[in-house]
């Protein structure tokens, strides 16, 4: 009762795609990859989706910062 091995697996998919049929895996495979792309682009930030770089980047190598004094207390 441990692992299963790999004819298990083989049995479980031709069951499933007995009961399931070809073209119903396709589709929910289809639908589960333009689920996955949504998510995808719902989790980028409005400056990855213009494709630009984010505003207070200008190049590669410089990144522009507020330097603040220390005040003394």
């Amino acid at each position: 009762m441990g692992s299963f091995s790999i004819w298990h697996w083989v049995i479980v998919l031709v069951i499933v795609m007995l009961v399931f049929g070809t073209k119903k895996l396709g589709n929910i495979g289809a639908d589960l990859g333009k689920a996955v792309k949504g998510f995808k682009d719902g989790v980028k930030g409005p400056e990855e989706e213009k494709g630009g770089a984010p505003s207070q980047v200008t190049d590669k190598a410089t990144i522009d910062v507020e330097a603040r004094e220390k005040s003394k207390s």
